[in-house]
């Protein structure tokens, strides 16, 4: 029987699911990917549950992972939005503890946010050991989605991978979702509009590459199939040489790098070889958004090299996506650009 490992990557279209689901096929794993109505959360559970039978059904000797990529809840999303979001992951999760009972050959992945769980939380940097502190629902949305997953890993003994992102970006995104600070700046400088920016310009954050964050994913998940890994770890040590891996391990994916919005700003000038046309928001019109979210990992920091681009290789690819969508050139100075075929 093949040994080749299943992965469903449920959000293959979105930013980290795409990349997520690059990165399986590079390491030799069939993806699964499934179209979800997500405009119907009735129609959405049914494939969901379709999508998890063919899973379990159809793998082979060498497993099947899920990574749950998907999400449309952002840090302004209404509670009647999240509440839906909540309720059709909790039926999820039921239905896989159904069907991965006793199977032993699965392991699930969760994208949770780090910005949302630590939004309330003091002393930063945070850590995995820092206590989670929501300001507004979509944080606890993440949390309520975590617990689901641990418990899940208690019932079936299906091990779980948590991580807690930082502030994804990279080619990818979907501009309309008016989200991604990274790419909403390339859509500026390329479109000429203006772009509100409703933090301050000292605010702090970790941009990850999305890229570099599949790779944690995917070497994550391949983690908890060792008899290895521990929580924490003191980084020294890789893997497969730490001990056993708990039921559930809750990683901080993040750079480790520190930057304000007018640094990103300033990157975006170097790039564009302009400024851009910004319209900062009064004080007091944003909610969930704190001044300094800077993040450490502690746990499996094997992982952390997987974190190789810098925010300026980074940020030059994401402005070429961009450019592709808005079909307008990418300027770097004389001499070099890059411009989509208009034919």
């Amino acid at each position: 029987m093949s040994e080749q490992t299943t992965t469903w990557v449920v959000g293959a279209g979105g930013l980290l699911g795409q990349h997520v689901a690059r990165q399986a096929e590079l390491l030799g794993h069939s993806v699964m990917r499934r179209p979800i109505p997500w405009y119907d959360a009735e129609l959405t559970s049914l494939a969901l549950r379709e999508g998890l039978r063919d899973l379990v059904g159809s793998a082979s000797a060498g497993g099947w992972n899920v990574a749950w990529c998907a999400g449309a809840g952002v840090v302004a999303s209404s509670n009647d939005q999240l509440e839906v979001e909540q309720a059709v992951f909790r039926r999820f999760v039921s239905d896989l503890a159904v069907l991965a009972c006793d199977d032993g050959r699965g392991a699930v992945f969760l994208a949770s946010s780090a910005g949302g769980v630590y939004a309330g939380a003091e002393n930063p940097p945070f850590t995995e050991l820092t206590r989670p502190q929501p300001l507004v629902g979509y944080g606890w949305l993440k949390l309520a989605m975590e617990a689901d997953v641990a418990a899940l890993a208690e019932q079936t003994g299906t091990p779980v991978f948590v991580g807690r992102i930082a502030n994804l970006y990279g080619p990818g995104q979907k501009l309309s979702k008016q989200q991604g600070l990274v790419s909403q700046l390339c859509r500026a400088h390329l479109t000429g509009q203006p772009l509100s920016l409703y933090v301050s310009l000292d605010t702090r954050r970790d941009y990850l590459y999305v890229g570099d964050c599949a790779q944690m994913v995917m070497r994550g998940l391949a983690g908890l199939r060792r008899s290895s890994g521990a929580w924490p770890d003191d980084g020294q040590r890789d893997i497969a040489e730490a001990g056993d891996v708990p039921a559930v391990v809750t990683k901080v994916l993040a750079s480790g790098r520190s930057t304000t919005v007018a640094s990103l700003i300033g990157e975006s000038v170097r790039v564009f070889r302009r400024r851009p046309r910004l319209v900062l928001a009064a004080p007091g019109q944003t909610t969930g958004q704190v001044r300094d979210l800077r993040l450490r990992s502690v746990v499996w920091r094997d992982l952390d090299r997987c974190v190789r681009t810098t925010l300026a290789a980074g940020f030059a690819a994401t402005a070429e996506d961009v450019a592709l969508h808005v079909r307008r050139p990418v300027r770097y100075g004389p001499g070099r650009h890059t411009e989509r075929d208009n034919t």
